[in-house]
């Protein structure tokens, strides 16, 4: 804190304790209201008429004089984040609870101390501690990219890669050229995704997977892979396992039996 002074924090932070034990020690209150109420009175009529140790004034005397110098609260409290480390991703991004947010060009690899609440994700330089960048908090599965930090033209790789989706099929070309420009080099992982998808169940299921995808406005990897796997789900079928099953013939004897004894 600016102009805070080392040799008054015992001293201030004795106030503390201070409190504890003489305004509310062996008292209980049912509101958090009813502490306060019980505080405030204790100020009025004890704490501020009281000699201070030290300076031998008043307490409310001394306050009255650096009141014309304090300075408003802050309007936005005090922040609490959580601290961690994290990893740049190859897509220059960090994680953090599910969601990416973008680290400063050329920090592929590098590891940052990471903070965050709900609102705010910061990333600190490791050496300095200073801030680099600040960004939103994001829902699961998004990213934060400034607009400065996305390229002005296609990588060559991406180029390359979107060429290979055409020669898998029509409509994956058609779907990875999408996810491209809707998601830019960020989706360039969802499109090996869409790649890795045609190897595995063939192009030509893929191709129609990512055909029902464009004609229902939903070109993302992930229908896609859902809609192959409902497709090629094992339909299943009553299967006889258990010799404890007897066969339907059996049943079928028995009640004829039973049903000549009874006539």
């Amino acid at each position: 804190m600016p102009g805070a002074r080392s040799d008054r924090k015992g001293k201030t932070e004795s106030a503390v304790g201070h409190t504890q034990k003489t305004p509310l020690k062996g008292l209980r209150f049912e509101t958090i209201e009813e502490a306060q109420t019980h505080l405030d009175r204790w100020d009025a009529n004890w704490a501020d008429k009281r000699i201070h140790g030290t300076t031998k004034r008043q307490v409310a005397a001394m306050f009255e004089e650096e009141r014309p110098h304090l300075l408003p609260l802050p309007i936005e409290p005090f922040r609490y984040y959580q601290h961690s480390e994290r990893t740049v991703r190859l897509d220059g991004h960090v994680e953090v609870e599910g969601a990416y947010y973008a680290a400063p060009p050329g920090m592929i690899g590098a590891r940052l101390p990471v903070q965050w609440d709900g609102e705010r994700v910061r990333l600190l330089d490791r050496t300095t501690g200073q801030l680099m960048r600040e960004h939103l908090v994001q829902h699961r599965g998004g990213y934060r990219t400034p607009e400065a930090d996305k390229p002005t033209k296609t990588p060559q790789t991406t180029l390359q890669l979107l060429a290979r989706a055409h020669h898998g099929g029509r409509q994956i070309g058609a779907l990875c050229v999408e996810i491209h420009r809707c998601d830019g080099e960020i989706g360039v992982k969802r499109i090996l995704g869409v790649l890795s998808l045609a190897r595995k169940h063939g192009g030509p299921t893929v191709d129609a997977a990512c055909a029902a995808a464009l004609d229902m406005g939903v070109p993302t990897y992930r229908f896609v892979r859902r809609y192959i796997e409902r497709r090629i789900a094992p339909q299943l079928a009553l299967r006889q396992i258990d010799p404890l099953i007897r066969e339907l013939t059996q049943y079928r004897d028995l009640i004829n039996h039973m049903t000549k004894e009874t006539e």
